[in-house]
């Protein structure tokens, strides 16, 4: 049978001839009803603490799976930012390198194109040189043939009187070709 503080005080006693003092019984009755009463308040109240408790458990253990499931997936984006980070860098590296590498090879071409240009130009000033220095002393040769022939005399020497444009100075090939170089 289950006790309440009311069953407690209600409980009545065979009467017997030599029996307990019924006023120190019921007195007695009513302190333990009492007791009874307030142990059972404060069991209702442990019990009403103890669900919210054990509710604030199961609440706390949900936030506490849900941060761990979110530092998981934390850890795991970090670890894909980090080596897609890794990836990106590796390709922009070796972009670069294919890069430098294309300019240096063009670079070389082009330098290459250049010093084939002037070896081409240092030979052709080389070429001209030599040609206008052929034609000059052609000329000069021409300029001092010896006339041999007496009828070519007059109009050679009619040739030489004619006023020059320039000044009347002899003309030095290798003076010219310096001045060219």
């Amino acid at each position: 049978m289950k006790y309440t503080p009311f069953s407690i005080k209600n409980q009545e006693f065979n009467k017997s001839v030599r029996g307990f003092d019924k006023d120190e019984v019921h007195a007695f009755l009513e302190k333990l009803a009492d007791e009874f009463e307030r142990l059972q308040f404060e069991n209702e109240k442990l019990v009403k603490q103890n669900d919210e408790l054990n509710e604030q458990i199961q609440e706390f253990r949900k936030i506490e799976k849900n941060l761990q499931s979110t530092l998981i997936n934390a850890h795991e984006s970090s670890s894909k930012a980090v080596e897609s980070a890794k990836k990106q860098t590796q390709l922009i590296l070796k972009e670069g390198e294919l890069k430098a590498a294309q300019l240096i090879e063009n670079a070389k071409t082009e330098a290459e194109k250049i010093r084939n240009s002037v070896i081409k130009l240092k030979e052709e000033k080389h070429l001209l040189l030599a040609r206008l220095k052929t034609m000059i002393e052609s000329q000069t040769s021409l300029l001092d043939i010896e006339i041999h022939d007496e009828d070519e005399i007059p109009a050679v020497e009619q040739t030489l009187k004619q006023p020059k444009k320039n000044d009347s100075s002899e003309i030095n090939v290798d003076d010219i070709l310096e001045k060219l170089l």
